[in-house]
């Protein structure tokens, strides 16, 4: 497809990327300057876990990356014999192991025959066989200390000459050395491997789960789980536990923090912060959430049979739901005007909104990612024809899959686009959120707002004139010239597939918007922009082949009809394939039991009872659809009316070294909240893979000049002129150095970011600059 290698990245080595590399590594032979796309899965279980090891998984992280990369792998059976295997349909390009850090220091000591309690009840506890229908006491019996307020380590561990935590350290060191063996340093880039683990907060059945990815090999000596940082709260004391150990320790390691499975937390995911810096603090920590996995979707939720949905009218939210809310045990699932809205991200995006109209900061700027949560060490294992499950012997068997884990699903897919397939790179796409999340399939998915004067569906430029005029998914625009929407362009193209299985096409592109009015009061609405939802495309009901066509291709420039300057908005787009068979109705009817049939409760009935769900759908649940239309959700874009709206600048070089120098005329939409020179300090940071410029200017150093205007009022550093103007609809800021050293700014056209950071709040403005006539500039507004 000519047309996805162009608009997928194209670039050179000349350029640097807008990451510093912190890792030693052959260079990539391929390196995009406008980047590509990379698949991965960020949450996986292996015998590391608890959990999994209770449900029979017995392969390791080894294993795990072995598979993401195209090795078979054995799975539990019925009686957690390990006799089936399962192969990835396509390698992954990165992933990340990231089993429960509570009780890492016990599994390992009950699966240590030498360990001094290996043959306590405990221990035989977690070893023994059981059907899953048993399974349920011992899970508590292991569980249940990670789902009070105050968790503890198993008694066990208080015991002499037992040393839990040494234990726990050694399973910390074999994910290291296991993520480090798998990672490809060669040029080839081939597969890349992140460090991580869980941090499994669930007091009461509440899922405040997290998932630590670390950006490289330099990693804190031990985990902080929710045991060791329970007493900091939730999650501030696992913030606190990755500031002091990882992003303050002067080792090189960072980290960034993904909450998952919101739709599982009763509505505690998220809680409003203390305050703004608080606020910020979520911000940096937090930039993703695990927006779908096998435990379900949390975007958007919709009760087809009550014709309502939770803060939402979207009648496509019914897509992959758990009926619970958490797992409180005992509690029935809510009705759908009960349910906790903040277990959604789309209405968490619209809190996170007021929020900041009342902080000035959002704590809610969340980037959106899929993963797995798969069990048995299957990374990316996400294929709705023949999927093998992801849950150990919970889901071994077609009696067991649909009787017992009918509303899971194979989980999604997180997709970077980076430079090159490295850690520093698909790290620095994950900060600056420029990714999107897919239900399991791998639709190619670009999306930008800004001016986009330029930007043309089917140009051989779009991408090129993408960066030069807008910002990519995950980042954050200002109010364009005249007031009037920023353009948005979104293009998407199918899922290729396998040979064995070729992918779906396109039906539509739909972008979701969520806003703040004047009253403060939020809103949401969604357009389709793309394609067509009446395409007449399904499937044939004998055989689930595909029936109809849609898009290979779909691409819009769009501009939002409701658009107000003064009211601040985030953009999503949301790309739907044609429908598809779901797996559980591939394995009911490998079963005898037609989903699609009118005679299927009565085939039911002859299978056997746990296959009376096969039956569900449409017209008798809420959820539930023998056809799933599999879609992939871009990171948003915010509207801010604060934000960068306008940039100009130039790097001038000299013709000798310490000879260049710096303009910059810099304009924000409004004036920020809190935001005054007397009383606020500003930082302004010009960025590619190094610091180019870094301008501090503490507060009161800018003078009052009359009109709203603030002047230096002397020099700092190579900085010679500097005056910030504060008016009723806009503030400007006016930079200008004298001879200075400015060689850090390659010369070669490359994206290059500006940041503003004034108190709490913060703008970037990342555009390709180009070089023209020895002169370094933006190439768009």
């Amino acid at each position: 497809m000519a047309t996805l290698a162009a608009l997928a990245g194209s670039g050179g080595h000349a350029a640097p990327p807008p990451w510093q590399r912190t890792e030693t590594r052959q260079p990539c032979t391929r390196f995009d300057l406008f980047r590509a796309p990379y698949f991965g899965d960020l949450h996986i279980h292996t015998r590391f876990s608890a959990d999994a090891y209770i449900f029979g998984t017995r392969v390791g992280p080894r294993d795990a990356y072995a598979f993401a990369t195209g090795t078979a792998i054995p799975f539990a059976d019925d009686d957690e014999l390990q006799t089936r295997s399962s192969r990835i349909d396509r390698p992954l390009d990165f992933a990340a192991v990231t089993d429960h850090s509570e009780f890492f220091g016990e599994v390992r000591l009950c699966d240590t025959s030498d360990s001094p309690v290996y043959d306590t009840q405990q221990c035989q506890l977690l070893r023994q066989a059981e059907a899953p229908g048993q399974q349920f006491p011992t899970t508590v019996a292991w569980l249940f200390p990670a789902g009070i307020p105050n968790p503890s380590h198993h008694q066990f561990c208080t015991e002499p000459g037992v040393d839990c935590g040494a234990a726990a350290v050694s399973v910390w060191q074999e994910m290291q050395g296991a993520a480090e063996e798998a990672y490809d340093r060669t040029a080839a880039c081939t597969f890349t491997s992140f460090v991580g683990y869980e941090y499994t907060a669930s007091p009461l059945g509440r899922h405040l789960h997290r998932n630590i990815i670390f950006r490289n090999e330099h990693v804190p000596p031990s985990v902080a789980s929710y045991i060791e940082t329970a007493a900091g709260g939730i999650p501030q004391g696992v913030w606190s536990a990755i500031e002091d150990a990882c992003l303050r320790a002067g080792t090189g390691c960072d980290a960034v923090i993904i909450p998952h499975n919101p739709n599982l937390s009763g509505g505690m995911q998220w809680t409003d912060p203390a305050d703004a810096t608080e606020a910020l603090r979520r911000q940096t920590l937090e930039p993703l959430v695990e927006i779908h996995q096998i435990k379900g979707n949390s975007e958007c939720r919709f009760d087809r049979l009550a014709r309502a949905g939770a803060g939402t009218a979207d009648e496509l939210c019914t897509f992959e739901q758990m009926k619970i809310a958490d797992q409180v045990p005992g509690e029935e699932p809510p009705a759908i005007d009960r349910y906790p809205l903040r277990n959604l991200v789309r209405n968490t995006l619209k809190d996170g909104l007021a929020l900041e109209e009342a902080l000035g900061v959002n704590p809610f700027r969340l980037g959106f990612v899929g993963s797995t949560d798969n069990h048995d060490g299957a990374a990316g294992s996400v294929a709705e024809t023949g999927w093998a499950g992801g849950q150990g012997n919970n889901d071994s068997s077609p009696i067991r899959q649909i009787g017992d884990e009918m509303r899971t699903n194979p989980g999604g897919l997180a997709v970077a686009w980076a430079e090159e397939n490295s850690r520093d790179a698909i790290f620095a796409a994950l900060r600056r959120r420029e990714t999107y999340a897919t239900s399991g399939t791998r639709p190619v998915v670009r999306f930008f707002g800004g001016d986009l004067s330029a930007v043309r569906c089917g140009s051989s430029s779009l991408v090129r004139d993408a960066y030069a005029s807008g910002t990519p998914m995950g980042g954050d625009l200002g109010p364009v010239r005249g007031g009037r929407s920023p353009r948005f362009v979104v293009w998407a193209a199918k899922d290729p597939g396998t040979v064995a299985s070729p992918g779906t096409d396109l039906q539509r592109v739909q972008i979701v918007k969520g806003w703040l009015d004047a009253q403060g009061r939020t809103h949401e609405r969604v357009f389709d922009v793309a394609g067509d939802a009446q395409n007449g495309a399904g499937v044939d009901p004998a055989t689930c082949a595909p029936r109809g066509a849609g898009a290979r291709e779909l691409c819009a420039v769009w501009r939002d009809p409701t658009f107000r300057r003064r009211e601040r908005a985030f953009y999503y787009a949301r790309v739907l394939e044609n429908p598809t068979c779901r797996w559980s109705t591939r394995v009911c009817k490998a079963a005898g039991v037609d989903p699609l049939s009118p005679d299927c409760a009565t085939q039911a009935a002859t299978a056997g009872a746990p296959f009376a769900d096969c039956c569900l759908g449409p017209d008798n649940d809420p959820f539930l659809d023998p056809l799933v239309q599999e879609r992939a959700w871009t990171s948003p874009i915010w509207y801010r009316p604060e934000s960068i709206a306008r940039l100009r600048a130039e790097v001038r070089y000299g013709a000798q070294p310490g000879a260049d120098r710096l303009a910059m005329r810099l304009v924000l939409g409004r004036v920020p909240k809190d935001f005054h020179p007397a009383g606020t300090g500003l930082e302004l940071r010009l960025s590619d893979d190094d610091d180019i410029l870094v301008l501090t200017i503490p507060a009161g150093a800018l003078v009052p000049a009359g009109r709203g205007r603030f002047v230096l009022a002397q020099p700092i550093g190579p900085v010679r002129k500097a005056t910030l103007a504060l008016r009723k609809r806009e503030a400007t800021l006016l930079v200008a150095t004298g001879p200075t050293d400015l060689s850090r700014a390659d010369r070669a056209d490359h994206l290059i970011t500006v940041s503003l950071a004034a108190g709490v709040y913060r703008a970037a403005h990342t555009r390709l600059w180009v070089l023209r006539d020895g002169r370094l500039m933006p190439g768009g507004r």
